[in-house]
């Protein structure tokens, strides 16, 4: 049995799998360019709009800019470990499909299950941001929506704002419970889901849009906020000494996940050997050179004490005397998380995908459009299932576990590509981690240490996930692997 659980997937038979699929192979059509666009597009967005305001104001003040240089050398020594795998093994399904290769079925299976953390549950607290900032620029439009249905039961159930909080008292009520929905992050999320039903090639075109629109509003904010620094704000710049900075780091991450999304769409990408480590490497680069200027100006326009607020930038540009820029930031922050949920949602149903087609999820997760060559049933399930989580759900209570199931799927992907490194030394790789006995292991430091600057209730939810995890391997996984039932 333990034989079962640990026997891996040879890379030869992944492929030969994924070409021998038939009517169920997906589309080749993106290049370079359209995956660091969409790179892009999954990593700038909330964590930037949103979670840098935690890691400020309670955490790093000014040293954040240090902070998103600690999360993006780890994410970088991943980054690199991802690109290897993705030159190797250009099908969907990411990590999972890595792990497959190189650590057996049951990891293979945890690492599926985590990345439900940070594509699926991820984006439920994106939708929800995304609600915050919509609502912000409808205030701003003179257009009043009701609270209740633009606040999720949860979240007003577990603020310490009385106003919020009080929503479970005032808000009308159906058959004794309190009607409390979050109205326009369900509906931008099943918005998403039309879209990507229709096509690669045509979710591609909406991400390009998004993604220059989203570089637009960034520069924007950059040119304002450089003429209204005052280098006072940058005293204390540690508040919290190298603390801050670790705890900073882990709350920031969030702003990083989303360049292994690129390794997803390993199935739909022309020349995957050359152009996945570019799309890998390109978006995350670019992302982290964004982050650390917007985290330097941030900071040195306000003190970083008035910055614990839903929308950071908007409220440093108001406090700078730069309301209207404020706003069309806003419209930016509103379409950048639109993008991240689109690619998000992009990514997720392609895991599922992959390990339908491998068994380990019934069979009807497997199914592709014959039209648009979309894996339409995941992506519809995925869709409403992320609609409905993000309509009651709370996005404080995500994002932490989130990180740690991200950081826990890229230490795995690094600790993968020195276990191949040993188990097959000779096999052709397009792409070869450089220093590969030193980065790889960084690279599981790296994420072992931010994930350290996690909360306890974190790690203790992450426990208790991966538990329901395996539950669900031993009922339906296992019985019906096709790789363990081939032989």
């Amino acid at each position: 049995m333990a034989g079962a659980l640990f026997r891996t997937k040879s890379i030869d038979r992944l492929l030969a799998d994924a070409a021998a699929s038939g009517e169920g192979t997906l589309k080749r059509t993106l290049g370079p360019l359209q995956l660091i666009a969409l790179g892009i597009g999954a990593i700038i967005g909330a964590g930037l709009f949103v979670r840098t305001a935690a890691a400020i104001a309670d955490r790093a003040g000014p040293s954040v800019v240090l902070a998103f240089v600690v999360a993006g050398i780890g994410c970088a020594f991943a980054g690199l470990c991802y690109a290897e795998f993705a030159s190797m093994i250009p099908v969907a399904g990411s990590a999972y499909t890595y792990s497959y290769a190189t650590m057996g079925e049951l990891v293979a299976w945890i690492i599926g299950w985590d990345l439900v953390l940070e594509y699926a549950v991820g984006n439920v607290a994106v939708a929800i941001s995304w609600g915050d900032y919509f609502m912000t620029l409808m205030r701003g439009a003179g257009i009043d929506i009701p609270v209740w249905l633009t606040t999720g039961y949860r979240t007003a159930l577990l603020s310490a704002n009385p106003e919020v909080h009080g929503l479970l008292d005032t808000a009308p009520r159906l058959a004794g419970i309190p009607i409390l929905v979050n109205l326009p992050a369900f509906g931008i999320v099943m918005l998403i889901t039309w879209l990507l039903l229709r096509g690669v090639r045509e979710t591609s075109t909406v991400n390009n849009v998004m993604v220059v629109i989203k570089l637009l509003a960034l520069a924007l904010f950059i040119g304002a906020g450089l003429t209204a620094i005052n280098t006072a704000n940058y005293t204390p710049f540690a508040p919290n000494g190298f603390t801050g900075i670790h705890q900073g780091a882990a709350i920031v991450f969030f702003a990083y996940i989303g360049f292994d999304a690129i390794s997803t769409a390993g199935e739909e990408t022309r020349d995957p050997q050359r152009n996945l480590p570019i799309g890998i490497l390109g978006g995350l680069a670019v992302c982290t050179v964004i982050y650390v200027v917007v985290g330097a100006v941030l900071t040195g326009m306000v003190p970083y004490q008035q910055l614990a607020v839903a929308d950071p930038l908007a409220e440093a540009l108001k406090l700078a005397g730069f309301g209207n820029v404020g706003m069309i930031v806003s419209l930016g922050a509103v379409v950048s998380m639109a993008a991240v949920l689109l690619v998000f949602q992009y990514g997720q149903p392609r895991i599922f995908f992959a390990m339908a087609r491998d068994g380990l999820l019934p069979r009807w997760a497997a199914s592709v459009d014959a039209k648009t060559r979309v894996p339409y049933t995941t992506t519809l399930v995925t869709g409403i299932v992320v609609a409905v989580g993000s309509l009651i759900g709370d996005a404080a209570e995500t994002y932490d576990l989130t990180n740690i199931g991200t950081l826990f799927a890229f230490a795995l992907v690094s600790a993968g590509v020195l276990v191949l490194r040993v188990k097959e030394p000779n096999r052709e790789r397009p792409f070869r981690v450089p220093l590969v006995w030193v980065v790889a292991p960084l690279g599981i430091l790296a994420c072992v240490f931010v994930m350290f600057g996690l909360p306890r209730q974190a790690w203790e939810r992450f426990g208790i996930w991966l538990a329901i995890g395996v539950v669900l391997y031993a009922l339906y996984g296992y019985r019906n692997s096709r790789l363990r039932n081939s032989r």
